[in-house]
């Protein structure tokens, strides 16, 4: 009878590890696709921030108006209209625009941004809901780690819930870290007299991106974590 017992719990044991295999491939596979498509969000703000890519007015960005003023045109014009200002000014902002692919326009980087935002809701969504069944497998298998998984769950929870795009719910009131075309071109655009402005400016683009990649590498860690702490409980290493 104890036998018969063990065997069974052994082979419980064996179904929950193969359990753990599967989601812990999906979850990785799902971390890199978050990562990236985070890494693209933030490298079209600075694009457009920069004046690389200059917003313009109109329907650009998939339909939604747009009110703005591109920075780098108003630069050249600025250049171009003082005789005195040296010619390498003008060159250097060519050279900036000659790093950007193919003459990439913000209607194109609008396109880009809508697409990652929505494989990055995805994603995000498919990861928590991957570190949730790692959790529940956990528990019924009695695996261990529960300390490392749980932690990870609720990191990636806040991850989730802080990534949403509530403005488009909420109408501003309460915001997310994922930002439309229309918002990015307007908040680059709108003039910021005094220091208090840019701060948040940065917070809202910057700062909230960075939030929310550091509960995704802090939940990744713990997921790691958790794994070691499976492997060591059952003498696998």
């Amino acid at each position: 009878m104890d036998d018969q017992l063990g065997s069974g719990n052994l082979l419980d044991t064996t179904d929950s590890l193969e359990a753990v295999g599967v989601f812990r491939g999906w979850k990785n596979f799902m971390f890199i696709i978050v990562l990236v498509s985070m890494l693209v969000v933030q490298g079209a703000f600075w694009l457009v921030n920069s004046g690389t890519v200059a917003p313009r007015s109109g329907t650009e960005s998939g339909g939604e108006t747009i009110a703005t003023a591109p920075k780098a045109a108003d630069a050249n014009l600025a250049t171009a209209g003082d005789p005195n200002k040296p010619a390498g000014a003008a060159a250097g902002k060519s050279g900036l625009q000659k790093l950007i692919p193919f003459g990439i326009t913000f209607k194109t980087l609008a396109k880009v941004l809508t697409f990652v935002n929505a494989v990055l809701m995805l994603a995000a969504c498919l990861y928590f809901l991957t570190v949730m069944f790692c959790l529940k497998v956990s528990l019924i298998g009695k695996l261990g780690g529960i300390n490392h998984i749980s932690r990870a769950f609720f990191l990636s929870l806040f991850m989730l819930v802080l990534l949403l795009p509530w403005q488009n719910i909420f109408g501003g009131i309460v915001v997310g870290a994922i930002y439309s075309p229309a918002e990015l071109a307007e908040g680059c655009s709108a003039p910021r007299a005094d220091m208090v402005e840019k701060v948040l400016f940065y917070l809202r683009f910057s700062g909230y991106w960075l939030l929310i990649l550091l509960l995704l590498i802090l939940s990744q860690l713990r997921t790691c974590r958790w794994s070691k702490a499976i492997l060591r409980r059952l003498e696998v290493v």
